[in-house]
């Protein structure tokens, strides 16, 4: 049963990748503008460029998995 339920939240083509991720950008550059209103100045731009980095580096991990389970 667990199996089953596991699947459903499995990311299998690139496609369902790309929207995760696309998904998750959105995520960082809202969480990013909070942190441009929260901290003004340069440590808000430094926290707000962190957000997306973070986004990329979850991309590129997303995408090597699918691609290597694909093989």
């Amino acid at each position: 049963m667990f199996a089953r339920l596991a699947r459903l939240f499995t990311i299998k083509t690139k496609f369902e990748a790309f929207v995760v991720i696309y998904g998750l950008g959105l995520g960082a550059t809202e969480r990013g503008v909070h942190y441009l209103q929260d901290y003004p100045g340069p440590a808000g731009w430094l926290l707000f460029s962190v957000c997306p980095i973070a986004v990329f580096m979850a991309g590129a991990r997303i995408l090597d998995s699918v691609e290597r389970s694909a093989e």
